[in-house]
């Protein structure tokens, strides 16, 4: 890195929903920002845990014995193999930490490209 990082300038490049940007990569692992708005599919990672760190917005996720919210400044890990759901009821910005080549939706098959904002 030559520079700082300004997320907010990184979340201004990108309008759609769900689809995380890479901003910078350390120790092995990816450093994303995300717009998400609306239900996210039920799923799990087996092998990571999924960290969620709220930079705009208020965010649920949902656990299948409870849902955990989320507001500015405030994160939550689901731990590795636990099934969970985001659901944003107005647009969030999520700052989202995983290992390079984490599919987003726990599956390969049904992930989201990996984009560089």
């Amino acid at each position: 890195m030559t520079g700082s990082i300004s997320l907010a300038d990184k979340l201004a490049t990108f309008e759609d929903h769900w689809s995380p940007r890479t901003v910078t990569t350390f120790n092995d692992c990816d450093v994303m920002v995300v717009k998400v708005k609306g239900e996210f599919t039920w799923h799990r990672h087996e092998d990571t845990d999924d960290f969620f760190l709220v930079l705009k917005g208020n965010l649920d996720i949902e656990l299948r014995d409870r849902t955990v919210t989320l507001g500015p400044g405030e994160l939550y890990v689901v731990p590795k193999g636990v099934e969970h759901r985001p659901v944003a009821r107005e647009e969030v910005h999520l700052l989202l930490i995983e290992p390079t080549g984490t599919p987003n939706t726990g599956d390969k098959a049904t992930a989201a490209k990996r984009k560089l904002a």
